[in-house]
């Protein structure tokens, strides 16, 4: 290969990239402080696609419910968006909302540290939980049809301590979600663009802030759509440039045994000023490799090319748990499905999963691996903060990947943004101010109480990510410490939806318990194998992964053994919505047809044996059947990414369509309202310029309305009008 001048005079193959670019040759980080793209770009799209946004999801509500006959905007329509989504949005929503930004950055971060292993364990061990959580779904629209938010549910339940617990475990699973979303944002719109972190930090939330306040969660649900759509097409884009127009699988494979290959003098060599040991960067203070260059630790005969790695295993596992609490104790997941149709619940959330499965797994399949295979002088901080993808779709398409990625990541920010917005409004007007503070509280009120949260909320997270960034904590470390704080939330909650004996003073001390003995945990795991209590010894992989098992354990076994043995309950699910009630006698979606337990019950058994089975195939089963493959041979790796390819464009297709299908009355009725409003003002023009206007007429002159027409505008019944008398004329 040619390029390679630092390795004149030696026999080390030259890394594919550095022929393609000589320039990365004695570059200690891709991005290096210069960023590709111009802060014009950044600013345009933080500023300029939120107010493009916030127009047209604006103006896409007004026209629904001008022309569709959706004409008062309720409290309750607000927060719960009419409680009729059909299985498509549904789904459409789910993917939005679970695609973060660690979703699109955090994927291929792992790829780049442990290869095909990484994106197959973030994809299963993030998509069961979506699965499951349409057993949930369909629960709730059997006990609990009536609720606005899963914390009145427990309120409902097990009174008031529960319900004050639960409310503080649902703020901070929005608080650590909304972080990642502006950790991992604001690093890569600074790294691509050059705008000021703080600054982007602050900018990125008003782009949700605008349309969320102004529509509610049917706007909400109406951006995420879009949102979907447009990250669905980047990813289409970048799995087809580098396995079908740039590379192919068979060349991915060969550059990937290539990184492998070379031994640790030649990395160092490699990752040097001047192409010696001495001046090398390859490993940081403390002696650790920081570029993909050489065997992969813990990975078997150390590739890239294998299910078999001990370090993705226990990633799976982090990945897994802590996954349970950003959805079991996620607002925005039970609003979503209390927005939807009963027998949209289930359909809904599984149709969800295993599209969202494609994102993940065949983004980071693609630029991921791509990042190692090609030998990109990515460091393991640059990696750390998410900048694989940008990197890759940079060296690929120059500006115009950069681009691509940053608009992709912009709507994963704003689509799960204000997922997370709209939960937190909710959660404040109906758990905190009318629970505590004003229970007689008018809908109005309500409203109101929700819009102010929505913008107050997007400053505070604006704030804190600056907060966050400034103690040296990036997305991934964020991600694997999630499962930490709020893991021990997850099984008290489905106990309550399910188990009729489940205490309420049990979740409590199972709740509280299970996190002081993760953090615990957490701490002494550190001060064990780092022998000092750093944030760099709390983020490794151990510590981590001890902390999250703790807390969702501890808390399942307290809160079973008290609930069984010390206090057990017979409650009675058929009273519990007696006990929420509705602010505003808003009675869409709870009609007798949407109330029938027999289709209830059906769907609860479908959601149940799918998502129980597509859990344990793709935890279990397939893991399972990919060890025998050990490191994968040309062909199985080329089937390996047929597979992510297909996936990909199958979700792709069915994301996209499905919602039009299924809305195609909803949108014929405002295509039609907006036709006939046009063709009806353009006649009354016409007739405007050829008739001359008329005479005002006296209040004597003025046609009598007829009774029945008046009637029926007033919607009071009609009155028989009696006959006139008639005169004697007309009498013979």
């Amino acid at each position: 290969m040619s390029g390679c001048d630092i390795l004149t005079g030696t026999e080390i193959p030259c890394p594919p990239s550095w022929a393609e670019n000589p320039e990365y040759q004695g570059m200690d980080s891709y991005f290096g402080g210069t960023p590709p793209l111009s802060k014009a770009i950044g600013y345009l799209v933080v500023v300029g696609f939120g107010a493009l946004f916030s127009v047209f999801t604006t103006a896409v509500v007004y026209m629904d419910k001008i022309f569709s006959g959706n004409a008062t905007v309720t409290s309750e329509h607000f927060n719960t968006a009419g409680r009729m989504v059909k299985t498509g949005l549904t789904a459409s929503v789910i993917v939005s909302q679970w695609t973060w930004a660690a979703t699109l950055l955090q994927s291929s971060n792992v790829a780049w540290n442990y290869g095909v292993s990484g994106p197959f364990w973030y994809a299963s061990g993030a998509t069961i939980q979506v699965l499951l959580f349409g057993v949930l779904a369909i629960s709730l629209k059997d006990i609990a049809p009536s609720a606005h938010t899963m914390c009145e549910i427990v309120r409902a339940r097990w009174g008031k301590s529960a319900h004050i617990t639960f409310l503080i475990f649902a703020f901070l699973a929005n608080i650590i979600v909304t972080s990642m979303l502006l950790l991992g944002g604001a690093a890569t719109v600074e790294a691509l663009t050059g705008v000021n972190y703080e600054l982007a930090s602050f900018l990125i939330p008003w782009g949700v802030i605008l349309y969320t306040s102004a529509g509610g969660l049917k706007a909400t649900f109406m951006a995420s759509y879009l949102h979907t759509m447009i990250i669905f097409a980047v990813l289409i884009t970048m799995i087809t440039i580098v396995y079908i127009q740039v590379y192919s699988s068979d060349q991915i494979y060969d550059f990937l045994n290539q990184t492998v290959s070379y031994s640790s003098e030649e990395c160092q060599v490699l990752f040097s000023t001047d192409g010696t040991v001495e001046s090398s960067f390859y490993y940081d203070d403390n002696n650790k490799k920081q570029y993909a260059c050489g065997a992969v630790p813990n990975n078997n005969s150390g590739s890239y090319l294998t299910m078999l790695s001990a370090d993705g295993l226990m990633f799976g596992i982090i990945n897994i748990v802590g996954n349970f609490g950003t959805v079991f104790v996620d607002q925005s997941y039970w609003q979503s499905a209390i927005a939807a149709r009963p027998e949209s619940a289930a359909k809904g959330y599984l149709l969800g999963g295993i599209c969202w499965f494609a994102i993940p797994f065949s983004l980071a399949t693609s630029l991921g691996l791509a990042s190692t295979a090609l030998m990109l002088p990515i460091s393991s901080s640059e990696a750390g903060n998410g900048l694989v993808p940008p990197a890759v779709a940079d060296h690929l398409l120059g500006e115009a990947g950069s681009a691509l990625i940053l608009i992709m990541l912009f709507m994963a920010i704003v689509s799960t943004g204000s997922a997370e917005s709209i939960a937190v409004s909710s959660l404040v007007a109906y758990d905190i101010y009318r629970e505590y503070i004003n229970p007689e509280a008018t809908g109005a009120k309500i409203l109101w109480i929700s819009r102010v949260v929505i913008v107050m909320f997007g400053i505070f997270m604006g704030l804190f990510s600056i907060a966050l960034n400034a103690m040296g904590l990036n997305l991934g470390w964020v991600y694997l410490f999630m499962g930490v704080v709020i893991g021990s939330a997850v099984i008290p909650l489905w106990n309550m939806m399910t188990w009729s004996k489940a205490s309420g003073t049990g979740a409590v001390i199972a709740a509280w318990s299970g996190l002081v003995l993760a953090l615990i945990g957490w701490l002494v795991g550190a001060k064990i194998q780092g022998e000092s209590v750093t944030v760099a010894t709390l983020g490794t992989n151990e510590v981590m992964l001890s902390g999250n098992l703790i807390a969702i354990f501890s808390s399942g076994i307290i809160h079973y053994i008290y609930s069984k043995f010390i206090d057990p309950q017979d409650y009675d699910f058929s009273t519990l919505n007696e006990n929420i009630h509705l602010v505003e006698q808003d009675l869409s979606g709870l009609g007798e047809q949407q109330q029938d337990r027999k289709v209830l019950r059906h769907a609860k058994r479908w959601i149940a044996r799918r998502g129980y089975l597509l859990t344990f195939v793709k935890i279990i089963v397939w893991p399972i059947l990919s060890i025998p493959a050990g490191v994968f041979t040309k062909p199985f790796f080329a089937f390996w990414v047929l597979l992510s390819i297909a996936w990909g464009f199958g979700a792709a297709i069915t994301i996209s369509i499905l919602p039009l299908f299924e809305s195609q009355d909803e949108i014929g009725k405002v295509c039609s309202g907006m036709l006939n409003y046009i063709l009806r003002k353009k006649v009354e023009e016409t007739y405007a310029e050829e008739e001359p206007a008329a005479p005002a007429k006296t209040l004597e002159e003025e046609e009598p309305v007829p009774q029945a027409a008046k009637a029926l505008e007033e919607d009071e019944p009609v009155k028989e009008v009696e006959p006139a008398t008639p005169s004697g004329d007309e009498a013979a």
